[in-house]
């Protein structure tokens, strides 16, 4: 049996034969209790405005990005993964219906990555027993919408719930049903926000014709973005049978961002400051030396690349006083000290926005990505991989200084992936693993590195069963093609793995620390609180969970005001996240002299 999500273009041709002859079909829900008059106002002020949110939404064209876990019960850990899927695409929506504009990979097998998970992008059909499954990411992108052609009173039951609050926000619930059988409705329950009445949640699945529902269920949210304008940020989908009689589950997230793309912009760092009677003598050279020209050329590539990567959505733009600044930038400058480390330009750090766990350098800048910060546990366990990205830029393994010319960046975003190589050689990768465990040594964090090694060891406990997640997309994977890690050294230190200790905390779930916003791609630090583990059970490395949002209506005072051109951004404090228990270190180095 093929299993696949229904593309919003057949969905609207199935929703118009359903229409046309719903006269001949007989009810299958009925509704339970009457709305009252300010119940049945509020769902017909919904109708209206999730019609504009779907003109809203074919005027962009976001990324949509959804990774996939198939699961197997377990007597210890309820449901762990046995293989995965991963998904980038934009959305382009049309007049009549939408295109998915793949991110086509990079040919793995050149590179030596992980084999097989290339073929999700286009829709993967795999066979697990006796059970074929095809995943398409226009299936899941179509989870955004609750009905897109036929969302009114003629062809649904509305049944008032109850209210509650989801954040700040108050809502009215109601289960929602249609009104005839069909193909491709949607049957759940939806969330009201009571003021402008925008459906702010909905969760249920979509209805199939015949009496197995072939649809996943899901959970799909949306967030105020802009005054009056919520978008669909993410969507949960969970089966613990994907199948009927099938053991085989599935977890899956899809992420929305990119809503609001722009051109980069980049404000030259060579800034006149006048001074009253002083005379600026910070540089007196009038001329370029060789070493100095060649440095400059590999930034132009370097400023190139950035550039390139944020205007596809692949790079969060930088933040004043964020997350790269206040820790990623830090921690850089506690391996950079103590290792009398002498750039003629300082390292930054920069996020990539995708899940799949990978890391690379660009000039004197560290791309790491979201999936890879967010199941790192502790900041000694970040400072591994910043140090090896770190000795990466020491050793010379910059990016090809073919990219200074612009030009050959001139190509469609969903090439970005084939077109730019930013990946380093087995070689390269093998001396800078070696010169990072140096820095590590030397650096504030030698005490506790085999804390480090817990997360290395955890990767290649589940390196076989997640190569997805494993498989890098722009720059390099943590782990050898062999699977085992570039920093094998660390992972020799760590103690044995033990499901049964709970004070071990080897990798963290998707999404524990960062959070992207959908409508400008910046990332933020999530404001949540890291509890202790009860049970093996909670510890879920490397794992997909619910996805649940404490919403807030939009607030442009909430928002982080933008630096001027030329002026230092104030100093914060930084936010290491450090597990519970463990002691809190401070990471402020003292400054290079």
């Amino acid at each position: 049996m093929t299993f696949r999500k229904i593309p919003l273009t057949l969905l609207l041709i199935i929703l118009s034969v359903t229409s046309a002859n719903a006269k001949n079909k007989e009810p299958k829900y009925s509704q339970v209790h009457q709305l009252t008059p300010e119940q049945a106002a509020l769902v017909e002020k919904a109708i209206g405005r999730e019609k504009a949110l779907i003109m809203n939404i074919q005027q962009r064209t976001p990324l949509v990005e959804t990774y996939i876990q198939d699961t197997m019960p377990d007597i210890k850990l309820y449901q762990v993964p046995i293989s995965d899927d991963y998904m980038l695409s934009r959305i382009d929506f049309g007049k009549v219906s939408f295109f998915d504009k793949v991110y086509q990979p990079k040919d793995t097998a050149k590179h030596g990555y992980f084999k097989g998970s290339s073929s999700a992008f286009l829709g993967l059909n795999k066979v697990i027993g006796r059970r074929s499954i095809t995943y398409m990411p226009s299936g899941f992108a179509q989870m955004m919408f609750l009905d897109p052609r036929s969302f009114d009173n003629q062809h649904y039951v509305f049944s008032y719930v109850r209210r509650e609050f989801l954040g700040s926000v108050r809502t009215w619930v109601y289960d929602v049903h249609p009104k005839v059988s069909g193909t491709g409705r949607f049957v759940g329950r939806i969330w009201i926000e009571d003021q402008d009445g925008n459906i702010v949640r909905f969760n249920g699945t979509y209805t199939s014709a015949g009496d197995e529902n072939i649809n996943f269920h899901f959970d799909s949210w949306r967030i105020n973005v802009q005054p009056g304008i919520w978008l669909p940020v993410a969507v949960y989908v969970e089966e613990t049978h994907r199948t009927p009689g099938d053991k085989i589950g599935l977890r899956a997230q899809t992420h929305f961002w990119g809503y609001s793309l722009r051109l980069p912009t980049r404000e030259s760092e060579n800034i006149s400051v006048k001074v009253d009677d002083a005379v600026d003598k910070s540089d007196d050279s009038q001329d370029v030396g060789p070493l100095q020209a060649s440095r400059a050329w590999v930034t132009e590539a370097e400023n190139n690349v950035i550039d390139r990567l944020v205007e596809a959505g692949l790079v969060a733009p930088l933040t004043p006083g964020g997350y790269e600044n206040t820790v990623l930038d830090q921690i850089v400058i506690n391996l950079q000290v103590p290792n009398n480390l002498a750039f003629t330009d300082q390292v930054h750090t920069r996020i990539l926005l995708s899940t799949t766990i990978e890391a690379t350098t660009v000039g004197n800048t560290i791309l790491i990505s979201k999936g890879l910060i967010d199941t790192l546990p502790n900041e000694e366990s970040i400072a591994s991989v910043v140090a090896m990205e770190l000795a990466h830029i020491v050793m010379g393994h910059h990016i090809d200084t073919r990219y200074a010319f612009n030009d050959r960046l001139l190509f469609p975003d969903e090439a970005t992936f084939r077109k730019i190589d930013m990946n380093h050689s087995d070689h390269d990768n093998a001396e800078a693993a070696k010169k990072a465990m140096e820095y590590l040594q030397n650096s504030m964090y030698k005490d506790r590195l085999p804390t480090a090694g817990l997360y290395y060891a955890q990767l290649v406990d589940r390196e076989k069963v997640l190569t997805a997640l494993n498989t890098p997309k722009l720059g390099d994977s943590l782990l050898k093609s062999d699977g085992t890690p570039w920093m094998a050294d660390l992972q020799h230190m760590a103690p044995a793995l033990n499901w049964d200790d709970l004070t071990q905390r080897a990798a963290l779930p998707l999404n524990s620390w960062l959070k992207t916003d959908p409508w400008d791609d910046r990332v933020h630090q999530i404001n949540a609180k890291i509890y202790a583990y009860m049970n093996p059970r909670d510890k879920m490395p490397f794992e997909l969970t619910p996805v649940f949002y404490k919403l807030q209506r939009y607030d442009a005072s909430r928002l982080t005001p933008a630096t001027p051109p030329g002026a230092t951004p104030a100093p914060a404090a930084p936010a290491v996240p450090l597990a519970p228990g463990e002691a809190s270190q401070p990471t402020g180095a003292v400054s290079p002299q």
